[in-house]
């Protein structure tokens, strides 16, 4: 073969290195060391017979669809009656990210989901993978990961300026009432400022333990990782009675005997907040988290709720943002409910009595409630 044929290849691939030399450059990782991030959110799940997370429609079903709890502004996957037939494990829940700067400094963020999709977020993001309608109710037969992007958010810690708000109440806007910088990103409907960056997903990764009971009543909780568990909170409600089992951290496996009900609610906001705090967020973040979903965490049933470890965290949920903060903080709370004999007995109950109140108590679990209580009979 000739130089003369081998010239073009060679000359091809050569501007092929430096195009891709470019990119890399463009797309270096950069530093800002006086940059702070720090984020939470809640990984929803329920407990089947071995105790590991079982599939399910975290978004609902067409009867009893989780709460839209969103204000309208918030945006979602085009499909959106597709959702409801979704089905995994997982139901990520509201994480919020923090910024914190001392100057005004813009930032990329970009987010991936493990056999996840991305389904609400605010503000408007650059791009949302995968595009387009989804044919496939399992999110485990995902060809690719759910993705988010930012590429333009500038951190004003100066600014002033009107967050978006509706009439209508809503626990997204607790989660502003941190010291947090705002936020402005830049669309081509006009700017959009807020608090944080907002993302929520469903997704068919497993967790990082299990909870069954044993013969007994007693709550067996394994960790399925090599990683430890940084608390552990064993939590029943009944109508107005409440009680839990607060226990540190799980590096192997634990016993939990069913708690007494005769708790304080208050005190409970108490100890999850310093377990928040323990894992470095901010006490106004930790408190916002909390009142964020104190009305869910702690509803009617029973439920392991636990401090989800910061490599599991990285793994399913990998962050990059560029420049490279100072410090990232990242604490995720699990919510992995428990199928009872009395949550049984009290579903078994109102669909002999037709007692729509109760059943709306359990509304998202009632398909899995039934599927495990079929199971274990």
């Amino acid at each position: 073969m000739g130089a003369r044929t081998w010239l073009p290849r060679l000359l091809a691939f050569g501007l092929l290195g430096f195009s891709l030399a470019g990119w890399l450059i463009a797309d270096e990782q950069r530093t800002a060391p006086d940059l702070t991030v720090h984020e939470w959110g809640t990984f929803t799940a329920i407990a089947g017979k071995d105790g590991r997370a079982v599939e399910w429609s975290p978004l609902g079903l067409p009867r009893y669809p989780a709460s839209t709890d969103l204000p309208k502004f918030v945006e979602h996957i085009a499909d959106v009656n597709f959702k409801l037939g979704l089905r995994g494990t997982i139901r990520m829940e509201t994480p919020v990210m923090y910024f914190y700067s001392p100057r005004e400094v813009t930032v990329s963020a970009r987010v991936a989901f493990s056999k996840g999709l991305i389904t609400e977020w605010y503000p408007h993001a650059d791009r949302v993978q995968p595009e387009g309608a989804m044919h496939d109710p399992r999110l485990s037969q995902l060809p690719v990961d759910g993705r988010i992007a930012w590429n333009n958010v500038t951190i004003s810690p100066n600014l002033d300026g009107q967050l978006p708000r509706e009439v209508e109440s809503s626990r997204y806007y607790a989660a502003r009432e941190t010291s947090s910088s705002p936020l402005r990103v830049r669309t081509s409907a006009g700017e959009q400022q807020e608090k944080f960056l907002f993302y929520r997903g469903v997704s068919a990764s497993a967790l990082p333990l299990s909870a069954a009971l044993n013969f007994d009543g007693r709550l067996v909780v394994k960790s399925l990782s090599e990683d430890e568990i940084p608390a552990v909170i064993f939590f029943e409600r009944r109508g107005e009675r409440v009680g839990y089992r607060f226990t540190g951290a799980l590096t192997d496996e634990t016993t939990l005997d069913p708690p007494v009900l005769t708790g304080n609610i208050d005190a409970l906001y108490g100890d999850l907040e310093e377990a928040l705090v323990a894992q470095g967020l901010y006490r106004d973040e930790a408190h916002a988290m909390v009142e964020t979903w104190k009305d869910s965490w702690f509803e009617e049933g029973s439920r392991l709720i636990y401090i989800v470890p910061r490599r599991f965290i990285d793994n399913v949920v990998p962050l990059t943002i560029n420049p490279e903060p100072g410090q990232t903080v990242r604490v995720f709370v699990g919510r992995l409910e428990i199928v009872t004999p009395a949550t049984m007995e009290a579903v078994k109950t109102a669909i002999a009595d037709n007692d729509e109140a109760t059943l709306n108590k359990y509304s998202r679990f009632l398909e899995p409630i039934l599927a495990i209580s079929k199971e274990l009979h």
